[in-house]
Formats: C-alpha cells, sequence, structure tokens
C-alpha cells in the first residue's frame, strides 16, 4: 500500500512539473510575440504599450498607407505572426474618390472585398473572359491570385470605402502582398516595362514613338482621376458609359473596328494579352457578389443578430478558404463567450462602441478592451472570447475567418452551450459541486447566443475618455480610412 501512495505521488510531481514545462514554454512563446509587435513600434506607442500591456495586445491599431494618390490611398494591418497564427491574412482600407479608377493589375494574393460605403464597378478576368460586377454597399466580392482586375467609382459625389481581406498564403514573400500593374508608365511602372523596347513594338505591332507614348503617358499613381478635368482620355469616354454599351466599345476596340484614337490606347489589349483568349474576353459566365446585408440571420433574439456567409452559401469562398461574417449587438446586449474551434478571427467595428475580452488557454484574460469604430481585433482560434456592446448604442462589427468551411462556434454560456450538453456526473465532479446545484447554475441562464448583460457593458463614460485620449495618441484606423468612413458621408 505504501509502495502504491509513494507511486501515485510521484506520478503526480511528474504531471505537475511537465504542466509547468508546458506554460513555461507557452510564456516564452507570448513573450516572444509581444517583443516582435513592440520592435516595429515607435518610442511613443511603445510607451502607451506598456500602460496597456495585455489590454490591447489582440487589438490592431496600426494601419499603414500602401498606395497614395489625389484620388484615393489604399492602407493596411498586417496580420499578427508567429504559432498561433493558424492563417495570415491582412487587413486593407481602400478609400476612392468619386469619379476614379484604382488601375488594372494582379496581385500575388487573393482579395475578398467588401463595399462599406459608395458603389464600385470591379472588372476582372476569370477564367479567360472579361466580366464586370456592379457593387453597392454591404456586397462581397472574391478576386483570386493572379486575375487581373480594376476597380472605378462611377459616383459623381460618394467616396467608396472598401474593407478587404488579403490572403498572402499564395504570396512570392518579397511583401505583405505585390501588385503587378498592367496599366502604368513611369508612376506606377507597368510589368511590361521590362521588357526591352523592340520586344515590346514587335509584340504591339505599333511604331516605337506610339510605343513610347502609351509606356510613359501615365504619372498620377495606382489611383487615377477618370473626369474630363483630371484625365481626359479614352477611359474617361468609356467609365461614363452603361455596361453594355461600354463592353461593346471595348470590344470594338479589340476587333479592330475603333478610330485611331482608341486603337493606340493599349490597356484592354493588355487585358486581352494576359487573358491568353480575345474571343472570350467578354463573356458573363463568372461568379457575381454576394450581398450579406440581405442574408438572412443565422440567429437572431431580442438582443440582436449574427451572419455567416462560408463556401457552402458562396461558392468562391470555397477556394479562397477565407468567409465573413457580421454581427449586431443592442445597447448592452453579450456575445457570450465561446470558442472557434476551426478559425482565426479578424474583425473591425463598424458602429458603435463595446468590450471585447480574450482569455489565454491557461485561464488568465489575455485582453479586457474597450473598441469603437473603426478599431480593428483579432481573435486566434481555440481561444476563448466574448463581445459586450455598450450601454447607450447598437455594437456591429464585420471580419473574416480563416476557413470557407462552417466555423460552428462552440458557445462555453448559454442554453445551447457545451455544459449544456456536457452536463452529465462528470461534469459536476469536475467543477467539485453537487450535480444539483450543477444543473441549477447551467439552467440559470435561458437566453442563448446573445444574452442581455447590462451589468457587463462598459459604461459609455469610460470609452468617452478614451476617444479624447485617442486624440493624442496618433491616427488609428478610422481616421486612416477617412473622416466619412462611418460617420458623417456625404
Amino acid at each position: 500500500m505504501g509502495k502504491g501512495v509513494s507511486f501515485l505521488l510521484l506520478a503526480l510531481v511528474l504531471c505537475y512539473g511537465v504542466t509547468a514545462t508546458m506554460g513555461y514554454r507557452g510564456e516564452k512563446q507570448w513573450r516572444k510575440e509581444r517583443e516582435r509587435r513592440e520592435e516595429e513600434m515607435e518610442p511613443e506607442e511603445e510607451e502607451q504599450e506598456e500602460s496597456e500591456s495585455r489590454k490591447s495586445w489582440f487589438l490592431m491599431p496600426k494601419s499603414r498607407p500602401v498606395m497614395t494618390t489625389d484620388a484615393g490611398e489604399m492602407r493596411m494591418v498586417r496580420s499578427p505572426g508567429g504559432r498561433i497564427v493558424d492563417k495570415p491574412l491582412h487587413m486593407g482600407f481602400i478609400t476612392m474618390e468619386p469619379q476614379s479608377l484604382f488601375i488594372p493589375q494582379y496581385l500575388d494574393s487573393s482579395l475578398i472585398l467588401f463595399v462599406r460605403t459608395g458603389e464600385a464597378r470591379v472588372g476582372c478576368i476569370y477564367k479567360d473572359e472579361m466580366v464586370e460586377r456592379r457593387l453597392k454597399i454591404g456586397d462581397v466580392y472574391h478576386i483570386p491570385a493572379g486575375s487581373t482586375f480594376y476597380i472605378l467609382n462611377p459616383g459623381e459625389g460618394q467616396r467608396l470605402h472598401i474593407i478587404c481581406s488579403i490572403d498572402p498564403s499564395e504570396s512570392l514573400n518579397l511583401d505583405t502582398f505585390q501588385s503587378f500593374f498592367i496599366g502604368g508608365g513611369t508612376h506606377p511602372t507597368s510589368v511590361l516595362a521590362g521588357f526591352g523596347p523592340e520586344t515590346l513594338s514587335t509584340a504591339f505591332n505599333v511604331s516605337m514613338s506610339k510605343l513610347e507614348e502609351i509606356m510613359r503617358g501615365q504619372q498620377e499613381g495606382p489611383i487615377v482621376h477618370v473626369t474630363k478635368s483630371h484625365a481626359p482620355s479614352i477611359w474617361t469616354k468609356l467609365s461614363q458609359l452603361q455596361e453594355q454599351d461600354r463592353l461593346k466599345q471595348v470590344k470594338r476596340m479589340v476587333q479592330g473596328e475603333a478610330d485611331e484614337e482608341e486603337k493606340e490606347w493599349s490597356w484592354w489589349k493588355l487585358f486581352g494579352i494576359f487573358s491568353g483568349n480575345e474571343r472570350r474576353i467578354f463573356g458573363y459566365k463568372a461568379p457575381d457578389s454576394y450581398n450579406i446585408y440581405k442574408r438572412k440571420a443565422d440567429f437572431k433574439n431580442d438582443y440582436g443578430w449574427s451572419v455567416a456567409v462560408d463556401g457552402s452559401v458562396y461558392k468562391p469562398f470555397k477556394h479562397s478558404g477565407t468567409g465573413v461574417y457580421l454581427v449586431n449587438l443592442t445597447a448592452g446586449s453579450m456575445m457570450a463567450p465561446h470558442v472557434n474551434p476551426r478559425a482565426t478571427e479578424y474583425g473591425i467595428v463598424l458602429r458603435g462602441t463595446g468590450r471585447i475580452q480574450i482569455v489565454y488557454p491557461n485561464g488568465t484574460l489575455a485582453m479586457d478592451a474597450r473598441v469603437r469604430e473603426g478599431d480593428v481585433f483579432w481573435v486566434p482560434r481555440y481561444f476563448a472570447f466574448c463581445q459586450i456592446a455598450s450601454r447607450s448604442s447598437p455594437f456591429e462589427f464585420f471580419g473574416f475567418t480563416t476557413t470557407s468551411d462552417k466555423n460552428r462556434p462552440q458557445f462555453l454560456v448559454g442554453a445551447n452551450s457545451l455544459l449544456h450538453t456536457f452536463n452529465t456526473p462528470e461534469l459536476a465532479a469536475a467543477f467539485g459541486v453537487t450535480e444539483e446545484r450543477m444543473r441549477r447554475f447551467i439552467n440559470a441562464q435561458k437566453e442563448a447566443v446573445i444574452l442581455p448583460s447590462a451589468s457587463a457593458a462598459p459604461p459609455d463614460e469610460d470609452l468617452k475618455g478614451r476617444e479624447e485620449k485617442s486624440e493624442d495618441e496618433g491616427p488609428k484606423v478610422i481616421r486612416n480610412f477617412g473622416d466619412q468612413m462611418i460617420m458623417g458621408f456625404d
């Protein structure tokens, strides 16, 4: 008997040692991740990060300009790195002035576009065919890596704001992503410019002087105005036509039925070269966009609703390996603590203010941060978390998940929680209480998924104080995305 007890004690000591070692290694990994993040920060930000400590480790407040012109800009938030990220996913923010064009290009990363405000015309090559889709508020649209595309804001008085995911899984790892511009001149430079003049002159069957005019004419950057006052060109004329008329006109140009000025204009020829089949360039057999606001809520009660779009709903997502979601919480309500067993989640606050809590695997609080419009956050796969709306207004957030399959979040609290499913004597024993007491504890909450939680909701004055403080902290994503991102649109 004594030997048996000694053996049991020895086993317990060994288990404790293994647990402590695993915990130590985990802490080393977290520390390493934090050190990497701090190295990218400016001195002022590092001081603020010290004061915030763990409270905002899963917020991504820094967006960096990628492309900036008079006609618009693209900013990006880099995906966090490290072993806990199952799939890196950058978030981009595109702002385009009325009647502007994001010129034809292809990327080494796939994009999912979400139109926040305004309208867009997106043209791209799909299976050797040129297609154009008109996108409006709430539309999502997938552009595969390597597919040549353009984005046009045809509106006369409305800025276009797009939130996009940038999946670098197929990238060249030259940077966060790499653009290959088809159209261009001296700024940006077209990929064609790397070929010798004789090669291009022969390939296009034009004179050297005409080649020079085309290859050096563009100097306005990746996003250009297409109004007559800024850029009187063939593109300006085409952009003002209806879709069917515009495609017919371009088809005439490609087939050699256009006048001399149109023949000299080369972007659509370039589309034909890169598609490999000019005769099929104007087909329409391509996926359409999908409007997330028109989808019936996957869950809805008196306290809010949630919608998810995966590959079973929108087929292009099957190839991207990415899904999207949209959640709206009424004032003071809570998305119950839950876990995403299949995906990392990246989100941005679209409207309102609230609070996000994330928990480490060892049961300690990883983050308890108050967030507002424009803040970007991420939640690693398997990590437990919840979102809580402030007491004064609804809380809406949109985001991307790193799976195109049904995510099937596992709720830890509520009428549909794991505890209800796992309500067994073993569960009561794990908590060290009687079965009756465990049953009463679990059944106290009658609501599921989205819960009333006025006591847990952050007071508005705290958020107001944070907003006042943030004026001195430097630009947040909402300001980088333009003053009209969420509030006060024209």
